[in-house]
């Protein structure tokens, strides 16, 4: 009696890569494979291992010893063919008894093409569910650093209406330490807090950054594929955060944006694992 055994394993990758290993012979059945893996995964590098073993608990080797034995003399012909002694150890005789180990005859292709397809899809009905557990682990995990990118937008918001106050501020220090006496009124000095206010303007950027949050959370949301969607929307929630730290000027705002960086890293390596 005959044992075929499936097992499905993948690790992650952007698109499908499969790979398939078949027992000897049985090299027709890899579009099969194929066709049924493809209606599973769209994605991750996948490894389909296909065995045909003989009945559980059978421990018997049936070692061809006669091709063994020749082997073995040619082995020792050579070494001595060569000037080199030849002392074989048991690793040595047991790898030459493997390599002429009988195999048991092969079921034809066509008689176990509906075994293995039945069986295939069982194993990646099991792949599948472990997919699904691993997909809600993630939407937690997503679910949570959306969330503290929330707070830190609204961190950044609100310091931001405080940053050109602050500037003001410190520039009339430095020109009291100066020896200058301009007024806050003096129209160089409004100038300057004009423009430093119009570089440091961040409104139009934490609008859009709100929006492609709530773009990526309504994606996780909705089920659907969001493996290079959500990859497009990190990028612009990256633009958008990059453009917000070099024009704030601000010490807070720079943590914030820090933080942001780190968070959005960290989702960035969990998409590789979303479909």
């Amino acid at each position: 009696m005959q044992i075929l055994t499936v097992q499905v394993s993948s690790v992650n990758r952007k698109t499908l890569d499969l790979t398939v290993k078949l027992p000897r012979d049985w090299d027709a059945l890899e579009p099969l494979v194929g066709e049924l893996v493809r209606k599973t995964a769209v994605r991750g590098k996948v490894h389909v291992d296909v065995e045909v073993t003989g009945a559980p608990g059978t421990s018997e080797v049936d070692w061809d010893e006669a091709a063994a034995t020749v082997l073995f003399k040619r082995l020792s012909a050579f070494a001595a063919s060569r000037g080199v002694a030849f002392t074989p150890t048991p690793e040595l005789l047991l790898t030459l008894l493997n390599s002429q180990r009988k195999g048991a005859t092969i079921v034809d292709v066509d008689a176990v093409r509906p075994v293995l397809g039945a069986a295939l899809e069982e194993a990646l009905k099991a792949f599948a569910a472990m997919r699904a557990q691993e997909g809600a682990a993630l939407l937690t995990d997503f679910t949570g650093r959306l969330e503290t990118l929330g707070r830190l937008v609204t961190a950044v918001a609100e310091r931001a209406p405080l940053v050109v106050a602050g500037y003001r501020e410190a520039l009339l220090k430095r020109l009291r330490e100066a020896g200058l006496s301009l007024d806050v009124a003096d129209e160089r000095v409004l100038k300057e807090i004009a423009l430093f206010a119009d570089r440091s303007d961040i409104t139009e950027e934490l609008t859009r950054l709100r929006s492609h949050l709530a773009q990526f959370s309504a994606l996780l949301a909705s089920g659907a594929e969001a493996g290079r969607k959500s990859e497009f929307i990190l990028q612009e929630i990256g633009r958008e955060v990059h453009t917000i730290g070099s024009k704030a000027n601000d010490l807070e705002i720079s943590k914030n944006v820090i933080e942001l960086k780190n968070e959005l890293e960290r989702i960035r390596e969990q998409v590789a694992n979303v479909e």
